[in-house]
């Protein structure tokens, strides 16, 4: 009898779960980008990468801030970032990856560049506008505004150090789920 129940059992169909669209936003999404510092249009490109995604997966709302952070940070490595000893070549272009990522209820966008100089996020204001009263253009610092941008458009900004050499700049944005 238990040969017989272990023969059906062999034969009987195996029963999987249903595949899932590669756009349905429940598996989650991850495209990454490599530009070169020297590419006179890597924050283009960057913004380009960052929009087409984020229409594709259905997180059309999320474009505008999404475009403005990876600029900023593009920007920044263009502008700031030295690669490492390490990560040197005489003549050779300083690579920029970006990462986005976007699961249920969160989006990620990731900067990484060849620097381990950790970025000089901003503390936050020191000083109340209303106090400035008609000199609040002195409030503004004379460096770091990009970042400053970056900070109030997502929800969290933080770095992080990468492989040899090199460090990453990480946004989190908190997706509404009603949108």
């Amino acid at each position: 009898m238990e040969a017989q129940q272990s023969k059906h059992a062999a034969s009987a169909p195996t029963v999987c779960a249903p595949r899932r669209s590669i756009y349905d936003p429940a598996n989650g999404h991850f495209r990454s980008l490599t530009v070169y510092a020297e590419s006179p249009d890597c924050a283009k490109a960057a913004r380009d990468m960052v929009s087409s995604c984020l229409q594709a997966w259905g997180l059309r709302h999320a474009v505008d801030a999404a475009q403005l952070v990876v600029s900023e940070l593009v920007g920044n490595v263009v502008h700031h970032a030295v690669p490492d000893d390490c990560l040197t070549r005489p003549g050779g272009a300083r690579k920029i990856d970006v990462l986005v990522k976007a699961w249920p209820g969160w989006l990620f966008i990731g900067v990484a560049d060849e620097d381990s100089t950790p970025p000089d996020l901003p503390a936050g204001e020191f000083v109340s506008p209303e106090l400035a009263g008609d000199f609040a253009e002195a409030l503004l610092p004379d460096r770091g505004r990009g970042l400053l941008i970056v900070q109030r458009l997502a929800d969290a900004v933080w770095w992080s150090p990468k492989g040899p050499g090199g460090k990453t700049v990480w946004c989190r944005f908190d997706l509404d789920s009603t949108t």
